[in-house]
């Protein structure tokens, strides 16, 4: 007899098709049968040892976050509730060009240092891999949801180059080369790139296109967090199309957004470019997280000058008066190309993390009140944090339009992400909200997009990315990856004040046929492992 027979679910099976009710067979870990109600009229019903009453409930595929930074996270933390609560079975980590593998130990201990504001410092973690095949075997020893992996392209740089701001020789892009190959052999499913984070940054286009022609003859795909969301924002998404056509990669455009005063309402423009090329045959997809503020690392606003040779050299840099003038320059009157080509908006910047706990009197407060309340300009109290916490600040950015967010929501190659950083005391809430918050408020509420084309693009689109054969619908043969929730009370608790706080109305999530999320309570269950590439 079989394992589990989900009885009477609402089935939205991720094909974005209409919903049907039906019973669900669950075997080691896959679905192995499908009854519709109208085919069991007069028949007997599935049996099993277990059966779950579904009445009132949707069953869909688990949701697949195709931009997370849980790289530490899943090791460090195995309840990982943050995600497993949201329906959240897989992750897409190594975002934004930079992350643990392909390293030395050079490298290691220089990206563990530029990224502790994502991932924290580490300490807990025992990293006993240095290259992506040894990383996904890590995970493999037992996660709380899966994982894929893409080559992040400034790791890639710093090893074969380091994080000096030139262009790589003829030996060090072979070297380059070699490496992604080699991560693409043993399971990533693509490369980010991050364009406004050092050493990534430094890499002109046909430094990129070159690496995308290897990552491209491999079945992967590209994701790169381009050079601009701000005052070059098209002609950065221009840029990266181009790159990516005459390399022949898939693109996918991580959190596509159009931020910052300079582009409100400019979201039909983007969305005209990539109609455009998709017309002309190029493979397009984006993700975006269903929330206004953005969210990265106080350091990342800095010009790209200033970051160049590794943390180290910034503080250094930050610690010289007539080098930190010039730091405050370009980020207030020129608008440093960390900050999107934008002048900053102090009042914008809202310090969302600390690694010293001395500081946390700054958590919950922008730059400009924080150096009000000390009688101080708002430069001299970012310069304080950086230096003081040794660049591991975590920061809010409101600087979203809600009409750019629904415009993009809205367009077909639209996927979700949650780009979740799940350091600091105040995250952005995303990291706990994204998949209830479109559910509740942009399904339920707003009526932004349809339940079952909001399924399809957290779940099947995602997949279909990824070219995972057996995931993300609810399919005979396919894996039992499954998610049952409310459609009538499914909501994010997660808000700016509260960040932290699970959400409502998914009581149920399977991962390989087992129940991670039982009752709406998370089990000891650690069903997750690392999904490589399909060759």
């Amino acid at each position: 007899m079989e394992e589990l027979v989900i009885r009477d679910a609402d089935v939205v099976d991720g094909s974005g098709g209409p919903s049907y009710r039906a019973d669900v067979v669950i075997d080691h870990g896959r679905i192995v049968s499908i009854v519709q109600e109208a085919a069991a009229a007069g028949c007997q019903r599935p049996k099993a040892v277990r059966e779950l009453d579904a009445e009132g409930l949707v069953l869909s595929p688990g949701f697949i976050d195709i931009h997370a930074h849980s790289d530490l996270a899943l090791l460090r933390d195995p309840d990982h509730s943050a995600k497993a609560a949201q329906g959240v079975t897989l992750e897409v980590l190594g975002q934004d060009g930079l992350s643990y593998a392909p390293v030395d130990d050079r490298t290691l201990a220089e990206v563990r240092r530029a990224i502790t504001g994502w991932n924290g410092h580490g300490d807990d973690v025992d990293f006993d891999w240095r290259s992506v095949g040894e990383y996904l075997d890590r995970l493999d020893r037992g996660i709380a949801v899966n994982a894929a992996y893409l080559i992040p392209q400034g790791t890639v740089r710093a090893l074969a180059v380091g994080w000096e701001d030139r262009e790589a020789t003829p030996e060090e892009l072979d070297r380059m080369r070699q490496l992604v190959a080699e991560g693409m052999e043993q399971g990533a499913v693509g490369m980010s790139s991050g364009l406004t984070y050092t050493p990534g940054m430094y890499a002109k286009d046909a430094e990129l296109t070159e690496l995308c022609r290897v990552v491209a003859s491999y079945g992967g795909y590209y994701c790169p967090h381009h050079r601009s969301y701000g005052a070059g924002a098209l002609q950065a998404y221009e840029e990266m199309v181009a790159l990516t056509r005459e390399a022949g990669c898939p693109l996918h455009l991580a959190h596509a957004t159009m931020n910052f005063g300079v582009n409100k309402g400019r979201a039909p423009e983007l969305l005209t470019l990539l109609d455009d090329a998709l017309a002309a045959g190029a493979d397009i997809s984006l993700d975006t997280y269903p929330y206004t503020p953005g969210s990265t690392t106080l350091v990342a606003l800095l010009p790209s000058w200033a970051s160049e040779g590794g943390p180290e050299e910034i503080l250094k840099r930050l610690a010289d008066e007539e080098s930190a003038e010039r730091v405050r320059h370009h980020l207030e009157v020129v608008g440093a190309d960390g900050c999107h080509g934008v002048p900053v908006e102090w009042d914008t910047i809202e310090i969302s993390g600390v690694t010293v706990p001395g500081l946390a009197d700054f958590v919950g407060r922008t730059v400009r009140e924080s150096a009000a309340l000390r009688g101080e300009a708002p430069w001299v109290t970012a310069r304080r944090l950086l230096l003081d916490d040794r660049l591991g600040t975590t920061i809010l950015q409101h600087v979203g339009h809600e009409e750019n967010v629904r415009a993009i929501m809205r367009h077909p190659a639209h996927t979700g992400g949650s780009d979740g950083i799940l350091q600091g005391a105040k995250p952005h809430p995303r990291a706990y909200g994204t998949f209830p918050q479109y559910l509740g408020r942009y399904v339920r509420e707003l009526g932004v997009l349809s339940l079952e084309e909001c399924v399809a693009r957290l779940t099947a689109r995602p997949a279909a990315r990824l070219r995972l054969p057996d995931r993300g619908l609810v399919r005979e043969g396919y894996r039992a990856d499954l998610v049952l929730f409310d459609p009538a009370t499914v909501a994010a608790g997660s808000t700016f004040e509260n960040p932290r706080v699970l959400p409502t109305g998914i009581p149920y999530v399977l991962i390989d046929g087992r129940f991670v999320i039982e009752d709406g309570r998370r089990t000891d269950v650690l069903a997750g492992r690392a999904v490589r590439r399909t060759p």
